[in-house]
């Protein structure tokens, strides 16, 4: 037997298997407390025998009443033969086999059954060996009337019935003769004597073609008939009967101008009678609508609200001739009466009909064609002044109206979507099973095709509904399924687009039927996207991730940053080929900002592309292989999309190229030598050399603190603005967007400033360029007042940079430019010395000179085209921070003319 411990483990394992739940959270506790709440409950009673044997009992009867007393004999037999076997599961035997009995009286069969003693044959008797004189029977009156209901009730009877069931019954055999031997009396029919009656009623048959002969025999041109016999045509008619006054082909009733009035000239008649058959059309129309069966369930809806108004209007046509018809109070014969009455009754049925006949035109889009239709009617109904039409319009379009938006309002308040023909219709893509693009991939609305089948009075709503629904399933995979329900619903009632004061009846229909759809829509809408909100901002922890993002990909703080770059930018420096080892650099990363709070360490990965180190670059492209990669909650990457990461990945490139430069020119110390002086073909070059470092420097300091101080801290300051008032997770996504391209943009890393991007990396080219120029100068000209460490014969020695980052928040600097590398290997100093050899022959000489000023000459060229870009695009995309870039990069050249 399993110990409690034991029992408590697999309860709690077979919760997290089937709720597919933690066993941290509030649901599996609640779910875990009902679970032993179950099994500390005492056990199911037995089987209650009495009301066993109590179901048997009726069953017998069952059998009796039903007249198969050869069943209940068999029961009772073998309920009989249990009863000398007693057991004590009897009776759940007995339960379980009632339980599963499907119409025993009907499909049990006796034959299946083996009998246990052969019956014996019953003879059958006959009324002539019945003696009627023969004492057993003489002295009872059993040829007498019974009495059935005195002295006894109906369950006495039953009773009386069940228990003598086993008597054997005799029926007589009576011949009856078949159906082809039956002759018909004579008395039955009808022996002529009322001839004048059916003549009478031939006679006022006027369709007759001998009723329209005239005196000579011949067949009129025009038959006159009574005014009565044309509303009783008329209203036949109209109730969608075959006449002969009027006719119905293709579709349209026309009027049979061979009969006429005595007292009425025939065009005043034939006014009148199409009058009643173009109201006669209209209903056809509705009535062949009322017998197509419907798939869409508005259009059930129509449906029968269509049959409603029928229904109505045949009840009045039956009013009408039960008027004619009556003989104790007679009604005056009118049939311009009856025209009339019938132009008031149909005065719904006529616009229906219309409207019917509308859209049934278009086959393909009908069933959305019919709600706009019959919301434009409304709205026309209303301008016209027609209160009374208009509410009955109104009713019959807020019943569809309500059916149409019952799957709207489940997969509000649910997030259940339902396919629905001609409604509104979300597509749920089965094949995505990843959580960090639920809102994005699972979940779709085609606005190009699906907004053409909505209504047009829906469509303004449709973001918002997919919104709506989309927070709730978000809501549900975060585990919040006892939270879902609002506290109060938003209800939708007739009274909100029809109200029954008079003053609220001047405003507008589509006015009031927005106001009221709107309320719902954003009740629904608050409450799921507030409640999200609260769990992203709380148990997501999204403004935690975007600091994470800030300190990894936008540098905000530099103490994080500086280690990481100084041994990529040490180990590209040395040519060695692991610099972009991914497993080196990830662990460098996760313990540079372990020491972080915010940050989880094991979600951070460096990743480098794989033909990093087949070429050696001295450009700063070369870093465009390296990639920083933070692995989100899948809350959080819902809203930080996998494109915006890559945005983020580009940015912190570009930092980092911007440093790269900055690194190599600080690390190369500008070198006196006393050998300088002495070589005319160097003369000049020193001070050229420092004012290119200087100018150099300064455009790096500019251009860093441009993206970091400016663009990246007001941005960064805007998204949390946006963010904090956003109404729904669309609102955040389409916020966070704006802020990257927004950075982009202002860090020159869009497309349309591409020719501008591609002047700033030529530029940081350059520096690396300097740096490695004036390094190859300063070893063919070593300073003898510099003091190495460890002296090294016929080796020059290489200086390297510190990195001791200050703790401001975007500045960067590099330590003592006089610090050389002690610790270097005699093999990493020879790989160096065959790495600088290649380029002593190009700057031996008068090329040094040449070659600062063609670098010199070249930033200077690329600055002034910068300036110039970011003001032209400044005044086009109207950036300001982009007007300021340009004035600090001018700065240079106004200062060096006020100079002149």
């Amino acid at each position: 037997m399993a110990t409690t411990g034991s029992i408590n483990g697999l309860t709690e394992d077979l919760i997290v298997a089937v709720a597919k739940t933690g066993k941290d959270t509030p649901r599996f506790r609640g779910l875990k407390r009902r679970v032993e709440d179950t099994l500390r409950s005492p056990l199911h009673g037995r089987t209650d025998q009495f009301a066993v044997a109590r179901q048997l009992e009726g069953l017998q009867e069952k059998f009796q009443v039903l007249n198969r007393d050869d069943l209940a004999d068999a029961l009772r037999s073998r309920l009989n033969e249990l009863d000398e076997q007693r057991v004590s599961l009897f009776p759940e035997f007995l339960s379980f086999l009632l339980q599963l009995a499907d119409r025993p009286a009907q499909l049990s069969r006796v034959d299946r059954i083996k009998k246990s003693k052969p019956e014996e044959e019953e003879n059958q008797l006959s009324w002539t060996d019945l003696d009627a004189s023969d004492a057993a029977y003489c002295d009872e009156d059993i040829w007498g009337n019974v009495d059935y209901g005195a002295g006894s009730s109906d369950e006495d009877e039953v009773s009386s019935l069940s228990s003598d069931s086993h008597i054997p019954r005799t029926l007589t055999q009576s011949s009856i003769a078949t159906e082809d031997d039956y002759v018909i009396p004579d008395d039955i029919c009808s022996s002529g004597e009322d001839e004048a009656l059916v003549v009478s009623i031939e006679g006022v048959q006027f369709w007759r073609g001998e009723n329209a002969s005239d005196s000579n025999g011949e067949e009129a041109s025009s038959r006159v008939i009574t005014e009565l016999q044309i509303i009783r045509e008329a209203i036949f008619m109209l109730h969608g009967l075959p006449t002969s006054l009027f006719w119905r082909l293709d579709g349209n009733v026309e009027v049979d101008r061979r009969f006429t009035l005595s007292h009425l000239s025939p065009g005043a008649l034939s006014s009148v009678l199409r009058s009643l058959s173009s109201c006669g059309t209209k209903i056809d129309i509705l009535r062949r609508f009322a017998i197509t069966p419907q798939t869409v369930a508005y259009m059930q809806t129509f449906h029968r609200n269509i049959e409603d108004c029928l229904r109505k209007f045949d009840r009045f046509l039956s009013d009408e001739q039960s008027q004619y018809l009556s003989q104790s109070t007679p009604v005056a014969i009118s049939l311009l009466q009856l025209s009339n009455d019938v132009q008031r009754e149909s005065k719904l049925l006529i616009p229906l009909a219309d409207l019917v006949s509308s859209f049934e035109r278009n086959a393909a889009g009908k069933n959305i064609q019919c709600l706009d239709l019959l919301y434009d009617l409304v709205c026309m109904t209303q301008a016209a002044g027609d209160d009374e039409t208009f509410t009955m319009l109104a009713n019959i379009f807020f019943k569809c109206f309500e059916t149409y938006i019952r799957p709207i309002r489940r997969w509000m308040e649910t997030g259940q979507p339902e396919a629905s023909e001609g409604g509104f219709s979300v597509l749920e893509n089965h094949e995505k099973t990843d959580l960090r693009t639920l809102w994005h991939d699972w979940y779709t609305l085609d606005k190009q095709s699906e907004l053409r089948k909505l209504p047009k009075f829906i469509q303004p709503f449709a973001d918002k509904i997919f919104i709506t629904g989309k927070s709730m399933v978000f809501l549900k995979r975060l585990n919040l399924a006892d939270n879902l329900e609002p506290t109060k619903k938003a209800t939708l009632s007739f009274e909100d687009i029809c109200p029954c004061d008079s003053s609220s009846l001047c405003l507008p229909f589509y006015a009031l039927l927005e106001s009221a759809f709107n309320n719902v829509v954003n009740e629904n809408h608050a409450f799921s996207s507030s409640l999200l909100r609260k769990e992203l901002d709380e148990r997501c922890g999204l403004w935690i991730s975007l600091q994470v993002l800030e300190h990894i990909y936008l540098c905000k703080d530099m103490s994080m940053i500086g280690p990481i770059d100084a041994k990529i930018f040490e180990l590209i420096d040395r040519g060695k080929g692991g610099w972009s080892d991914r497993f080196l650099l990830t662990e460098l990363a996760q313990s540079a900002f372990s020491t972080m709070s915010i940050v989880d360490p094991t979600r951070l990965i460096v990743r480098s592309a794989k033909d990093a180190n087949k070429t050696y670059s001295r450009s700063v492209k070369i870093l465009n292989s390296l990639s920083f990669d933070y692995i989100l909650p899948w809350p959080v990457a819902n809203i930080i999309t996998k494109d915006r990461i890559s945005a983020y990945q580009r940015i912190s490139t570009f930092l980092m190229q911007i440093r790269r430069a900055k690194y190599t020119i600080v690390k190369q110390r500008l070198q006196y030598s006393h050998e300088i002086n002495q070589h005319t073909e160097d003369s000049g070059g020193n001070p050229l050399s420092y004012a290119l470092r200087h100018n150099m420097l300064w455009f790096l300091n500019v251009l860093y603190s441009h993206c970091t101080d400016l663009v990246i801290s007001s941005t960064t300051e805007s998204l949390r603005k946006a963010l904090s008032t956003a109404n729904d997770v669309d609102a955040m996504i389409a916020a966070h967007r704006s802020y990257m391209a927004s950075l982009e943009e202002q860090c020159l890393l869009s497309k349309n400033l591409r020719p501008l991007h591609q002047a700033t990396l030529t530029i940081l080219d350059l520096c690396i360029a300097f740096s490695e120029l004036h390094a190859t100068r300063s070893q063919t000209h070593p300073d003898p007042t510099r003091t190495p460490r460890k002296q090294i014969q016929a080796k020059p020695l290489r200086a390297k940079a510190t990195p001791t980052p200050r703790k401001t928040r975007y500045e960067y600097s590099y330590g003592d430019e006089d610090e050389t590398d002690s610790d270097l290997d005699d093999e990493e100093l020879d790989s160096e010395d065959e790495l600088h050899s290649h380029r002593q022959v190009s700057v031996n000489g008068s090329h040094y000179i040449q070659r600062l000023r063609d670098i010199h000459n070249q930033f200077n060229r690329l600055v002034t085209f910068m300036a110039a870009g970011l003001r032209g695009v400044g005044r086009v995309e109207g950036q300001a921070s982009w007007e300021m870039l340009a004035e600090r990069l001018e700065w240079r050249k106004e200062r060096q003319v006020g100079q002149s």
